[in-house]
């Protein structure tokens, strides 16, 4: 069957076909998700974010061509690299960007920032600060599905550096043992902080990493939205299956550095600017859609005129968004 079709097909159905609004909805979101980490660093640069920001630009394909391939009620989990999950689970990019300006209307209350926030409403359960973390408690989310009975599944991402930490391996175990429904991703954008994967990992090939507990990897082109999307339709259906756990490793990369105080003196700009100028999902993305399935470049302009509208709402909204009040110092917190 072809990948594409003229029929209004839901993204997060069984059927494995994209129509022409859906291929508007992957550029969409990761126009969104551009635009959104941009203006992020323009506010960390004003000094109106504080702390640590960790920027997505670069890896848009990843995360939105998974989402496209999941059941709403699928739950994701994720590490500190977490804005763009956040916008295409379908929190409120106000409220989202309310939060990194530390303002009452976010998500934690102004209380979290960056690392720090989650919408069970939309299943989306964090932004994780520590290395790692997320991975046993994605699959304990897993473990929650499973002994439910539900015929959801979870999405549990991680980045390179910490496909190395000891409770990732723990978790592959239990996940494998207890055949728990749950999508494993390493997106391996090169370096872990500043150091390359070839210095930081004695065998850098990750679709390795599961094998001893049963877990197949598969390496997939992370600047490919269309090719993340077909395989995490085509995971996610083995898991429904009965096949246990999966893991996807998306081979991507990140322009900014490891976060907002990193001038990534570690590569140089000319390894940046050939990714930038030949493998940017977004870019690629967009002259596919015009040269080869006739969308036309004024349907995108709209598109992207769009974004700029809602960004404009976005700044806007956490800039008059009040901060905390000095009361919220003592909430939410286990004495």
């Amino acid at each position: 069957m072809n990948l594409y079709n003229t029929t209004n097909t839901n993204l997060s159905s069984e059927n494995n076909t994209l129509d022409i609004s859906d291929l508007k909805k992957l550029y969409s979101d990761m126009l969104l998700i551009r635009r959104f980490e941009e203006r992020a660093a323009q506010l960390y640069g004003k000094g109106l974010i504080a702390g640590f920001c960790h920027l997505y630009i670069g890896q848009e394909a990843i995360v939105v061509g998974m989402q496209a391939a999941q059941n709403k009620l699928d739950a994701v989990i994720t590490a500190y690299r977490d804005h763009g999950h956040m916008l295409v689970t379908q929190m409120d990019p106000k409220k989202v960007m309310a939060e990194l300006t530390g303002r009452r209307d976010g998500y934690s209350k102004g209380k979290g920032g960056s690392m720090h926030m989650f919408s069970k409403e939309k299943n989306f359960y964090g932004g994780h600060g520590i290395v790692g973390a997320q991975i046993p408690l994605g699959t304990g989310i897993a473990f929650a599905q499973n002994y439910l009975k539900e015929k959801n599944i979870t999405i549990a991402y991680m980045g390179d550096g910490a496909a190395n930490q000891g409770q990732v391996y723990e978790s592959f175990n239990m996940a494998s043992l207890w055949n728990l429904p749950i999508i494993y991703i390493i997106e391996n954008n090169r370096y872990a902080m500043g150091t390359s994967v070839k210095r930081s990992s004695k065998k850098a090939d990750f679709t390795k990493r599961g094998e001893p507990w049963g877990i197949n990897g598969q390496k997939i082109n992370g600047m490919d939205v269309i090719e993340v999307y077909k395989a995490g339709k085509e995971a996610r259906k083995k898991i429904i299956e009965g096949k246990g756990p999966q893991l996807l490793v998306m081979e991507t990369y990140r322009y900014k550095g490891h976060s907002m105080s990193d001038p990534a003196t570690y590569r140089s700009k000319e390894e940046v600017e050939k990714i930038k100028n030949n493998e940017d999902p977004i870019k690629t993305f967009k002259n596919r859609m015009i040269n080869e399935f006739s969308i036309k470049e004024g349907e995108l302009k709209d598109i992207e005129t769009e974004i700029k509208s809602i960004m404009k709402e976005v700044v806007d909204f956490s800039q008059k968004s009040k901060e905390p009040n000095d009361s919220e110092l003592t909430t939410d917190v286990l004495i």
